[in-house]
């Protein structure tokens, strides 16, 4: 629900990555406002080629608990307002980008060898719920999004998702269980406590981006870099 921020190693013979903060320093963009579009539009320009995003969620999964991580495999959509596609019609015409796999099995695959290697505990598969925000969900969206499938909810995963495979990019997302979804913990939903989560397993979070890094090959050939070829077949 509480996301922190974007790693995006550029291409070249070195690696140089950058953070992109989507609620800025001081944390106030709500989720709901962040110009996703432009967000990833700016990647795009300096010639990023993959990005590691990391997410802060509420488990809907008893066994996925807090302090663990997941690396998302699908998502379901619930945002209302949001500006989710650079393709808005027009001259351009209307392109449908196809989604089966919205995350980069490739980075994912990273993800996975770099979380046995540092022995973080860990989920290789996760459906992720994006909510509208900046509220946190009722007991009964909570109960929905369970019996459709859902296993993390948060904020923020979509459209940035979308946007990156419009934009040809590698996407993989890391997701940090900072306490179970409402209706499910026994407690009233804080904020502070999911910071407070945060920060305690920022450690792990930085191990395991960091080994990432170090195993991203740069100029390896992948199905996302001509995700809007019609006759592409990698």
């Amino acid at each position: 629900m509480f996301t922190t921020r974007i790693l995006c190693p550029t291409s070249g013979m070195k690696q140089f990555p950058h953070f992109l903060n989507r609620h800025r320093l001081d944390h106030s963009v709500p989720p709901h406002l962040v110009n996703y579009r432009a967000n990833i539009n700016a990647l795009k320009k300096i010639g990023v080629k993959n990005i590691l995003a990391t997410c802060a969620v509420g488990s809907l999964n008893p066994f996925m608990q807090p302090g663990q991580f997941i690396f998302i495999d699908q998502f379901l959509d619930f945002t209302k307002s949001r500006q989710s596609t650079f393709f808005d019609g027009g001259a351009a015409g209307v392109i449908h980008t196809d989604m089966t796999n919205p995350y980069c099995p490739g980075l994912r695959d990273v993800l996975l060898r770099a979380a046995k290697s540092t022995g973080v505990i860990f989920h290789p598969t996760g459906v992720y719920v994006c909510c509208e925000g900046p509220r946190f969900e009722t007991a009964a969206e909570i109960k929905m999004y369970n019996r459709l499938g859902g296993d993390l909810v948060g904020m923020t995963g979509v459209p940035e998702v979308p946007l990156a495979r419009e934009a040809e990019m590698c996407y993989a997302a890391v997701a940090m269980v900072t306490n179970y979804a409402a209706g499910i913990s026994p407690t009233r939903l804080i904020h502070h406590e999911v910071v407070d989560v945060m920060m305690r397993n920022r450690e792990n979070i930085r191990k395991l981006l960091a080994q990432s890094l170090a195993w991203i090959d740069q100029d390896r050939v992948c199905e996302c870099h001509h995700a809007l070829d019609p006759d592409a077949g990698i």
